[in-house]
């Protein structure tokens, strides 16, 4: 068994693709409609064959309250790795994204949190 598809939820999918595509990197995959919304997966640009992040609509009220709660406790939705977390960091500050944590270590990992500006926090991290 091998995990192909995990998800994150959004307050917009627009904004979200936007976001995870153009300031994170990642590549569309799949962008199907489904109903009012649709099934939106992006995969990282290194493991195109890898794990998909699906960008789930926080349609549901128990998705928005989850992620209202989450957020708002400092807890992030998801994390991400990264070979190199500094250079990473100062990437994404360049394009604009809003750290709430700056590279932090941790005994043998080094993490950091960033808004993706659709309701989550999402740390990275480097082991």
């Amino acid at each position: 068994m091998k995990i192909i598809v995990t998800s994150i939820f959004v307050q917009d999918q627009d904004r979200a693709l936007e976001f995870y595509s153009e300031k994170l990197g990642f590549i569309k995959k799949e962008d199907i409609p489904v109903g009012e919304f649709r099934w939106i997966t992006l995969v990282s640009p290194d493991v195109q064959d890898g794990t998909e992040l699906l960008l789930e609509p926080n349609a549901h009220p128990a998705a928005k309250e989850y992620q209202k709660k989450i957020f708002a406790e400092g807890i992030p939705a998801t994390m991400f790795g990264v070979e190199d977390i500094r250079k990473e960091y100062d990437r994404l500050r360049e394009k604009g994204v809003q750290f709430t944590m700056e590279p932090t270590k941790m005994g043998e990992l080094t993490i950091a949190v960033f808004d993706d500006t659709c309701g989550n926090l999402i740390q990275i991290v480097q082991k």
